[in-house]
């Protein structure tokens, strides 16, 4: 157990992985907790978000387990009323929760633009709305208010290869809703902060993707995405986790209103 944040709270939404290995808010939780904190996971899978818990709690961390739709607000209310009941406090929101649809605006079915801006975009707005007031109130009471990392992604400020013009948007979007957080709250004690994953080795990739890159061979998606790479390879959930726990901590104090790339260069590739 580490101590960068020693004696904080943290809600992770997405903190179940979507199949085997780390997906990124799984390692955000796990690191989180690594780091001393109390840790909410949340997901809206129950048994994957349990099964982060399960490797918090066998380190010796504290975690609460959460089967919420972050996309709902009573889901998101009694969430944050929950970790407010059993905490008194949240000094760490990281939102991490999205998913993607293949397409273009042609190609895209209405149901799943809608779905996809509800989960990746709708979200974010749901959980600041409940958590800010809390992190305001800890200011205000006692000079210790909270950070907001949001994931966002390098699809929204660059064109991928893969069509998935719903994903592109919503993760775009993150970026000035973090901007505007940042400068609406900086006097209330409130700092926010965006990541921008680059082409990542996750589990969240294998299904939607490995059609798209590799006619069906994940062995083969992962290896043209690999080749895209300036690394020659992609990152891992652990990249993105270790740029959140440095957000999240108080070494990031005065840093504020940043969208920061975690993608091995590729982003300067695209430009």
């Amino acid at each position: 157990m580490g101590g960068r944040l020693a004696g904080k709270s943290a809600i992770v939404t997405g903190a179940g992985s979507a199949g085997p290995g780390w997906g990124n808010g799984k390692a955000a939780a796990v690191l989180f907790a690594r780091e001393g904190a109390k840790v909410a996971c949340v997901d809206v899978r129950h048994d994957a978000a349990e099964e982060t818990a399960a490797i918090v709690r066998a380190e010796g961390g504290q975690a609460l387990v959460f089967a919420a739709d972050v996309g709902r607000k009573a889901d998101v209310d009694a969430l944050v009323g929950a970790c407010l009941a059993a905490w008194g406090r949240i000094d760490v929101l990281h939102n991490n929760v999205g998913i993607l649809a293949l397409g273009g605006p042609v190609e895209l079915d209405e149901a799943d633009w809608d779905r996809v801006l509800r989960v990746n975009l709708t979200s974010m707005y749901l959980t600041c709305k409940a958590v800010l007031p809390a992190m305001t109130a800890q200011f205000a009471r006692e000079g210790r208010g909270g950070s907001i990392v949001n994931i966002a992604s390098i699809a929204g400020i660059r064109y991928t290869g893969v069509p998935y013009i719903a994903y592109s948007t919503t993760k775009g979007a993150v970026i000035p809703f973090t901007r505007a957080l940042a400068l609406e709250y900086a006097a209330r004690g409130v700092r926010a902060n965006c990541i921008l994953p680059g082409l990542m080795n996750t589990p969240m990739i294998v299904e939607p993707l490995k059609d798209a890159y590799g006619g069906g061979s994940v062995a083969a998606m992962i290896e043209a995405r690999d080749r895209q790479c300036p690394t020659g390879k992609m990152g891992d959930a652990w990249d993105v986790a270790y740029a959140a726990l440095f957000l999240a901590s108080d070494e990031a104090k005065y840093v504020t209103g940043v969208a920061l790339p975690v993608d091995g260069g590729i982003s300067l590739k695209f430009s």
